[in-house]
């Protein structure tokens, strides 16, 4: 489908600068075009080689983390939840182990982690699943908390607002936080509806418990306070959990004995090889973006959208972000892309700047996660799993433009 939505982006462009340049409405439409063409190879190219240092940074730290046993910690703390909502997988089977380490490296960021044990874990589940063609409930429940997951460091949003010169890149943190956190807690409540998942026990309804209150009170404190003092104080906090989290890191690998710095650079050489693999798939995206942008196509498409909202007296400032979100479901690399694009237009520090931001921090590529955790196990029936994905991806965006609201006016 991807492929057909990047040379549809440029065909309407192409259709729309021709229009534009013979009717007269737009004459230098077809000069734009060509120009963007080149500017955003460019761009995509010099955005991704600065990426890779601030990505070997982090990457390198993740790896001390996992090697100092971060991601065990958690896995053990997490452990008796998750044995309750996947009640049907037998007390101490490998799927347990394997989707808890999946959550972990998700919520760490871990990427290239997270993918292989989430891969793990579907062949796990499979063992257990009595119709291999179709997706049984423990496997529905675990793709849908893949494609709404929490993640607590969003690295790489707050390492692109940093390049395209956000004045605090860190200040979309607590944001996407909460955004993604409600998108987790709605996929988790549709499937359990669907799936009649008893929630209510001590165990599950403790943990929703601390983590609602937490939210609630994040939400309540920001809400109290003006414009400018949300700014400064979600920065801040955002910059504590942060370096909190680094020091705890560095002193979880000393504490296991871990050759910090080795392990370091381990690490980095694997960020800086994300940095550059990322190269085509940006400019891909951001030369049929700027080609949209560049015809008045998006512009035109953007408006009839706003339209709409000013008919319904909404504030249309949430619109200029939709491209991400629209984008999303679809391909990671193609949202980032919109998310880039956005902020080179709007500026870093807009209010669609950082809107993208944060929608691109609360929701997940729905559509690429069931194809490769189902294929790769053969399932064919996916039942719920979709639908309950891409609700709770709805509820990611639309949290994420009154979280937008809230913090950002």
């Amino acid at each position: 489908m991807l492929n057909w939505i990047w040379a549809a982006f440029f065909l309407i462009a192409f259709a729309t600068a021709l229009f534009g340049t013979f009717s007269g409405t737009n004459p230098d439409a077809l000069k734009n075009v060509v120009g963007s063409l080149f500017d955003s190879s460019k761009t995509g190219f010099e955005i991704a080689i600065g990426l890779a240092g601030v990505m070997s940074l982090w990457l390198g730290l993740m790896r001390i983390a996992e090697k100092g046993g971060v991601t065990d910690l958690i896995s053990r703390a997490v452990g008796p939840l998750f044995r309750r909502l996947f009640p049907a997988v037998p007390a101490g089977h490998p799927a347990i182990g394997a989707i808890v380490m999946n959550r972990s490296a998700n919520m760490l960021g871990l990427d290239n982690a997270a993918t292989p044990l989430g891969l793990k874990a579907m062949k796990e589940l499979q063992s257990l699943n009595p119709d291999k063609e179709r997706a049984s409930d423990e496997m529905v429940l675990f793709m849908v908390m893949n494609a709404s997951s929490v993640t607590l460091v969003p690295i790489s949003i707050m390492t692109f607002r940093a390049q395209l010169g956000a004045a605090n890149p860190a200040d979309v943190f607590v944001p996407i936080l909460i955004a993604t956190y409600i998108s987790d807690i709605t996929g988790l409540l549709l499937v359990a509806a669907v799936q009649r998942i008893n929630i209510f026990n001590r165990v599950v309804m403790g943990w929703m418990a601390a983590l609602t209150l937490a939210m609630t009170g994040l939400v309540w404190h920001f809400s109290r306070l003006s414009s400018a003092d949300v700014a400064t104080q979600s920065g801040l906090l955002a910059n504590v959990i942060l370096i909190a989290l680094v020091s705890f890191f560095l002193g979880a690998g000393i504490v296991r004995k871990v050759p910090v710095y080795e392990t370091f650079v381990e690490g980095a050489k694997e960020g800086f090889q994300v940095a550059i693999g990322i190269v085509p798939y940006l400019v891909a995206m951001l030369v049929a973006v700027g080609a949209l942008r560049a015809s008045g196509a998006l512009e035109a498409f953007l408006g009839a959208i706003k339209a709409g909202a000013s008919h319904l007296a909404m504030d249309t400032r949430w619109v200029d972000a939709l491209p991400t979100a629209l984008m999303k479901p679809l391909s990671g690399g193609g949202a980032r892309g919109m998310m880039v694009d956005t902020m080179k237009a709007m500026g870093a520090d807009s209010f669609a700047g950082r809107l993208s931001c944060v929608i691109q921090g609360s929701t997940e590529t729905t559509f690429y996660v069931l194809a490769v955790y189902f294929g790769s196990v053969g399932v064919k029936k996916t039942r719920h799993a979709l639908a309950c994905a891409l609700a709770a991806e709805l509820a990611g965006v639309l949290a994420a433009i009154g979280v937008s609201y809230l913090f950002f006016g």
